[in-house]
């Protein structure tokens, strides 16, 4: 191991990856998926364009039974129509993006642009209007009819208009914040998942850092997408090297802060060039946050529902209140998984790579206080953060988390309550009552009430 600490200034311009293009940015793009339909059924309308039977030919009849000029009308009318009605699919997506950006959170509109039914709707309006064009580009009157191309443009116009009555029900549905809150809620459970292993303890690791070692810069600025921990793994095993990332997805970095520190397994100096490529290579780096790996996006994306609904300009607290109950699902599912870092061996049960997680604390803050600090005044978004917290104390597996949620609750009381009147101030106190009532394992007295005033909202 190298002894003492060595931090090394990063080169402004740093080590820079080749070009990548991971496949959430191919899912988030809004014109990949549809260019790629759009080019397939170019070529398909290019093979299928020297197909031209003539009329004494019975199959060729039955596709269409009319002359060529008939063909041209309806290739016309199909090209016309259909890019009139990928105005308005561009139209709707623009107002559902500007709606999602203002009114719930701007880190929604990513997921507006990945949805699978919109990329299918430009893709098979644009093909469709390819197909037409090409095939009238194609429009011979010395020559029989292109049938089998007259027939997928009318195949392709049926299609075209069952896509857009779907999408109009879709873009209808998907502006409703229940499923914003669903869709995030989804989304995020199934990173947490694929995050964090299962655990009945809940236990945080721990791993013994050595003395000393060489702090590796970063050589770029933005946020951490994805790590890929493959072939730095390789790296590290081929050079003899151990090596703790300081960085996560969803960390903002800039050029020359420290985002690893490495160690040489015979003390010796660390070849920070290559390990500084290496890591440039291993580090995804945009300029906003992804789903992909990062396990905090969906929280932040309801807390930020939550906060908007009770800024002056919207005032809908219940709206809050549903988005905090979302939040709770989650925070009780990580109860039961193994936060914190995760070791990396090689195959002969060298310790490689140490990754950095998050832990139980950083997920409550996350959701709690933002909401906290911005429902100050508002009774029932409060009780919602306590009822959020009760469900978290009634299914704790661990001291660690219950001193978490008793913090949490802490917070919560300890805020001004001036603004309220003395019923509110009961009502909030009695919920932080049944939080640790939850916490001592007393759930009947904590989930007691009348008439299930502290469920409901």
């Amino acid at each position: 191991m190298v002894h003492g600490s060595t931090s090394v200034a990063g080169d402004p311009h740093g080590p820079r990856p080749r070009f990548r293009v991971s496949r959430e940015d191919l899912r988030a793009s809004l014109w990949f998926w549809p260019s790629c339909a759009s080019l397939a059924a170019l070529v398909l309308t290019l093979l299928l364009m020297p197909v031209r039977p003539g009329d004494d030919v019975a199959w060729a009849r039955w596709i269409w039974p009319a002359d060529v000029d008939a063909a041209s009308s309806l290739l016309q009318t199909v090209a016309t129509s259909v890019m009139t009605a990928a105005t308005v699919t561009f139209s709707l997506t623009v107002v559902a993006l500007q709606l999602a950006s203002q009114q719930f959170s701007p880190r929604l509109l990513r997921e507006f642009a990945r949805d699978a039914l919109t990329q299918t709707v430009l893709g098979v309006l644009l093909g469709t209007f390819l197909v037409s064009i090409t095939g009238l580009h194609g429009m011979d009157a010395n020559r029989p009819v292109p049938v089998l191309v007259v027939g997928l443009v009318y195949a392709l116009g049926i299609a075209s208009g069952i896509v857009l009555l779907l999408f109009i029900g879709h873009i209808a549905r998907s502006l409703r914040v229940d499923t914003m809150m669903r869709t995030a809620h989804q989304d995020c459970l199934a990173v947490l998942r694929d995050t964090y292993p299962a655990s009945e303890t809940g236990e945080v690791q721990e791993f013994d850092q050595p003395a000393g070692g060489t702090l590796v810069p970063g050589g770029r600025s933005g946020i951490i997408q994805r790590i890929d921990q493959q072939p730095l793994m390789k790296v590290l095993k081929d050079r003899r090297l151990a090596m703790r990332i300081m960085v996560q997805p969803g960390d903002h970095v800039t050029v020359g802060s420290p985002v690893a520190r490495v160690w040489a397994d015979d003390g010796g100096a660390v070849p920070l060039s290559a390990v500084q490529k290496s890591l440039a290579e291993a580090l995804d780096i945009g300029y906003e946050r992804t789903p992909e790996q990062d396990a905090a996006l969906g929280l932040r994306q309801l807390t930020d529902i939550a906060v908007k609904a009770i800024s002056p300009s919207i005032n809908d607290p219940i709206t809050a209140a549903h988005a905090t109950g979302y939040c709770a699902d989650l925070l009780v599912d990580l109860q039961r998984r193994r936060l914190g870092p995760e070791a990396h061996r090689d195959e002969n049960g060298v310790l490689r790579l140490v990754t950095t997680g998050r832990d139980y604390r950083y997920f409550l803050d996350l959701v709690c206080g933002p909401i906290r600090r911005f429902a100050h005044s508002e009774p029932l978004v409060l009780t919602a953060v306590l009822r959020l917290l009760r469900d978290c104390a009634a299914t704790a597996v661990n001291e660690s988390q219950r001193e978490e949620i008793h913090r949490q609750n802490a917070l919560v009381l300890e805020t001004p309550h001036d603004r309220m009147v003395a019923a509110d101030g009961e009502e909030i106190g009695d919920m932080g009552r049944r939080v640790e009532e939850a916490l001592r394992g007393n759930l009947e007295a904590a989930f007691a009430d009348r008439a299930g005033e502290t469920r409901s909202v």
